[in-house]
This record gives C-alpha cells, structure tokens and sequence, in this order.
C-alpha cells in the first residue's frame, strides 16, 4: 500500500520595510526637511576645503610604502597590499568631495597593486606615477576631472604605465 505524502503547507511573511518607510517621510517617520539638507551640504562644503590636506597626508604614506618597494623587494607582495588598501581609501572619498580625478587614480593604483600584481623592479615604477599624479591633482587643488590639466596629468599617467608595461 502507497501512503499518499501530506501536502505541505508554506506560509509567506511579507515584512514592511519600516526604514525605507521613514527615509521616505511615511510611517510617521520625520521627512528631511530643506533647511537639513542645506545645512548637510555646507558640511559638505566646510569639509571638502579641507580634504587636500588629509590626502596629501595620505599621499606622504603612500610614497613611503613606495620607498618600502624599492628598498625591500622581498616584501613587495606586502607592500602592495598596503598600498592597496589605502588606495581603497582614497578612490572612496574623492569623489565626495569633488576630486573626480583622486578618484580616478587611485582606482587605477588598486587595480595595479591587487594580488595577482607583478612584483618588478618596472611596477614599482608604475606604483610611483599613481603616487605622483595623485599627488599632482592635491598640490594644485584640481577638481572635478580637471579640464585641460586633468587630461594632460591623465595622459602622462597612461604613457608611465605602457612605457612601464613594455619595459617588463
């Protein structure tokens, strides 16, 4: 004799999304009024004068880890994971506060300094213009993508990497 299996029974929750609710102004949740968001984008602005400074400070620490390259080669695989994560750092905030080629660079040197990077003497170099055109875009306060001069600084930037790239 087949015993005929039980049916199962499932039942759905569909749960409110009470943050969305609240962000929104719904759910009796507070809405954001004008006056907030002008004095967040003041913030923002009081902010962003001061952000070339911590870069350059950033900047200090990656040409450092740089000189780390070229004097230890046996712990460039270290190195680069530190310059990596400091990339990280600066790629995320640039744009925040209107350096869009910050950004750009340092998106650049962590791709180039991820765990499958080569550890020549030739990438170090590669590393040293990433360092040297972020650092560039700090010194002259240049914003957004740099009009004329982000091209150019954008330019020496990819000739330092295929002249680089050949040479290996």
């Amino acid at each position: 004799m087949d015993k005929a299996k039980a049916a199962t029974r499932v039942r759905f929750y569909r749960f409110r999304n009470a943050l969305k609710e609240k962000l929104s102004g719904g759910a009796g949740g507070p809405a954001v009024s004008a006056e907030a968001l002008e004095k967040a984008a003041a913030a923002l602005e009081k902010m962003s004068e001061d952000y070339p400074d911590w870069v350059a400070a950033q900047v200090t620490e990656l040409r450092a880890l740089h000189g780390r390259m070229v004097d230890t080669p046996e712990t460039r695989r270290k190195t680069l994971d530190a310059i990596r994560a400091l990339a990280q750092e600066i790629k995320g905030q640039g744009a925040t506060f209107g350096y869009g080629l910050v950004t750009t660079f340092a998106a650049s040197l962590q791709d180039c300094s991820g765990p499958g990077a080569p550890l020549s003497d030739n990438h170090t170099e590669v590393v040293k213009a990433h360092v040297d055109s972020i650092a560039a875009v700090i010194k002259d306060r240049v914003k957004g993508n740099g009009g004329q001069i982000g091209k150019e600084l954008t330019d020496q930037l990819k000739a330092a990497i295929e002249k680089h790239a050949v040479a290996a």
